[in-house]
């Protein structure tokens, strides 16, 4: 449908370049994207990284003492309702062009869902597991090592997937209001010169990244729970 559209002249070809016309742009530019690739893969390991640490980190912390987890997710929800965009210019503006104000945005999109999900495996572990766990004089650590942590894995890696996704997307909207390099940058330059097929194939380069870092994500999780394969038929 896509290339007939566009074959035919229904739709201008500078609207919606046609698929074999962003293939092209994506075999000339490879070089070019690569490069801009790398540097956005980075930013988005870095935070997502981070974002894990503090999300999980805040979890435990939330688990632990009710009352921090009372006046602290409450903010965590308002803080998912500002729109990224609208705190990415605020970012440059007190972080600079550079790779900090990327980082920062990417962990502020990649720590909530991670929080929520570790908190959930946290609320739905079994309690009698727990009283058993107490009556043959477990310590608070081994209760969380050899009882919590196995049961809160599952929920952790689906929400990994999640934050993997948003680790990308965040990397390219924080690095189109500035910065040298990266595939945002690339995108508002190439937006600016009205060459649409190089921005079709840097949204498609953006979505197979975003597709990889989630097979990634599954790749971990068969590794440390390979009980799962048996579930998926593998």
């Amino acid at each position: 449908m896509w290339t007939f559209l566009s074959e035919t002249g229904i739709v201008n070809s500078y609207m919606l370049p046609s698929p074999i016309d962003v293939i092209k742009a994506l075999i000339q530019d490879a070089p070019l994207l690569i490069e801009h690739g790398k540097v956005t893969l980075l930013e988005a390991f870095i935070g997502l990284f981070l974002g894990i640490l503090l999300g999980f980190s805040m979890a435990l912390l939330m688990e632990y003492f009710n009352p921090l987890y009372k006046a602290m997710y409450p903010v965590l929800v308002v803080t998912q309702t500002v729109p990224t965009v609208a705190i990415a210019p605020l970012l440059v503006l007190w972080f600079g062009y550079d790779i900090q104000a990327k980082i920062v945005l990417i962990v502020i999109a990649t720590f909530f869902p991670i929080t929520v999900g570790v908190l959930d495996g946290f609320k739905s572990v079994d309690p009698d597991m727990i009283k058993l766990f107490r009556s043959m004089g477990a310590n608070p650590l081994q209760i969380l090592w050899h009882g919590k942590l196995p049961h809160v894995k599952s929920y952790f890696f689906a929400s990994l997937r999640i934050s993997a996704a948003y680790a990308v997307v965040g990397a390219v909207i924080a690095e189109w209001l500035g910065g040298y390099s990266g595939l945002g940058v690339y995108m508002t330059r190439v937006r600016k010169s009205y060459a649409f097929d190089r921005m079709f194939a840097v949204i498609l380069l953006i979505s197979v990244l975003s597709v990889l870092l989630m097979k990634l994500v599954d790749w971990i999780q068969i590794l440390s729970m390979p009980w799962i394969r048996k579930h998926r038929g593998d």
